[in-house]
């Protein structure tokens, strides 16, 4: 796998995509290793970025504001990453629920191919003010899931694709608001869980 060429496909054309992901042989290691891992440091990166020398500040009173927006920084993308791996085998556990084939690397792979919009939409948190944009990514994210599901890479049926959908993207935030919370409450800044 080819890293520019997935996510070009991913963004460009998931259907397709998603036939080749469906039968390439894979394990969850290298779905974080030569892909998440790599993608999930671009909002991360642009964050500190836009913090640090663009103009966002993170509260704080004492200590260095910028050693404060690298640690939250590095504590995000690695909180980041555990919630997708999560939302992976949440995708996995509920197969069974939505009449589909329990596979825990084809939900890794939903999981984590469906976050690529997500991902690289992280780019607008270059300027703190255009991080709002960023849920552009997450709208166009739902639908890269939905033709993930439709290929059918868990063989879900049709009728259950929206449902399985739902609860997925419901879970997906719970989990995504959970990590917001423990950041917000480790940091002590209660105005930036809304820029991720």
């Amino acid at each position: 796998m080819d890293l520019v060429s997935r996510v070009q496909g991913i963004l460009l054309k998931p259907k397709d995509e998603w036939l080749k992901i469906k039968d390439e042989p894979t394990t969850i290691q290298q779905l974080f290793t030569k892909y998440a891992v790599i993608l999930a440091a671009i909002p991360a990166v642009a964050q500190f970025i836009g913090w640090a020398f663009i103009g966002f500040r993170i509260p704080y009173h004492g200590g260095s504001w910028m050693t404060r927006a690298l640690l939250y920084v590095i504590f995000s993308y690695i909180f980041g990453l555990a919630v997708v791996a999560g939302f992976g085998w949440v995708i996995n556990a509920l197969a069974p629920n939505f009449s589909s084939t329990q596979c825990l690397v084809h939900g890794m792979k939903l999981a984590v191919y469906s976050m690529t919009p997500v991902w690289v939409a992280g780019i607008f948190h270059l300027i703190p003010r255009l991080g709002v944009l960023a849920m552009l990514g997450a709208l166009y994210a739902i639908y890269v899931m939905y033709l993930g599901f439709a290929t059918p890479l868990m063989d879900t049926p049709k009728e259950k694709v929206p449902g399985y959908i739902v609860v997925s993207v419901v879970v997906m935030i719970i989990l995504s608001a959970v990590i917001g919370v423990v950041l917000a409450a480790i940091f002590g800044v209660s105005g930036l869980i809304g820029l991720f």
